[in-house]
């Protein structure tokens, strides 16, 4: 029998359903059936933790996302994934507390970055993906560098995500710019670009760039159902 993945989603609604359509439509595809693992979401309600990161209260937020592991552990998740990239600046504490196993976004992309014979990528996401030291540091410790955009451009970026895209927003204006963001990048020497946040890629797609992109949500989903099926 398959592991029972726990998705911990919400953050926003919009990425999780990409992680849960990924991973039974790339098992079918995988494996030929409809024996794909058994999927448990808990889906927070997203507008507190909007109001708790707008004051950088990560203790509530802490509590609260501890609490949706818990509720997946009861349902019966054998481990979980937490999809979103923010909310990662919590997972060491999250890990240390969690009654069952975490895969971490972060690590995950960087074993996918490193496959890809990759040193320096461009980081975009939230204000606080690209801003707070943990991906920054998480991808260092895997020998990989990150770029991230200027001041303007993070506060541009972090605008979207929240105003637009964690409302199924998808405007053509918002995917020039992000792409101009991303060739600046690229011109400063990153190899290709972190989404390090999981709507972003349902805004900046391969078929609008020659940049290798790197979905995190895909590569989260694909890290949890190889570890659901292959242990």
């Amino acid at each position: 029998m398959h592991k029972r993945i726990g998705i911990l989603g919400g953050l926003t609604a919009e990425s999780t359903v990409h992680y849960y359509q990924h991973i039974f439509k790339t098992y079918e595809e995988r494996h030929g059936d409809l024996g794909y693992p058994e999927m448990i979401i808990y889906d927070v309600s997203f507008q507190r933790f909007a109001d708790w990161m707008s004051v950088e209260d990560w203790d509530s937020i802490e509590e609260a996302l501890l609490d949706g592991l818990k509720r997946l552990d009861a349902a019966g998740a054998d481990f979980a994934v937490i999809a979103t990239n923010t909310m990662h600046l919590l997972y060491d504490r999250l890990e240390s507390r969690s009654p069952i196993p975490l895969i971490s976004i972060v690590d995950a992309t960087a074993e996918a970055v490193k496959e890809e014979g990759l040193t320096v990528i461009g980081l975009l996401g939230t204000r606080f993906t690209m801003e707070k030291p943990f991906y920054v540091d998480g991808l260092k410790r895997h020998g990989i560098e990150a770029l991230v955009p200027d001041k303007n451009e993070r506060e541009y970026i972090n605008r979207v995500v929240f105003q637009e895209l964690a409302k199924g927003k998808l405007l053509q204006e918002s995917r020039d710019k992000y792409l101009e963001i991303i060739d600046r990048l690229m011109e400063k020497g990153a190899q290709g670009i972190v989404l390090g946040c999981t709507e972003i890629p349902l805004l900046v797609r391969p078929e609008h760039t020659d940049v290798k992109l790197f979905d995190t949500a895909v590569i989260h989903a694909e890290k949890a159902l190889r570890y659901a099926v292959e242990g």
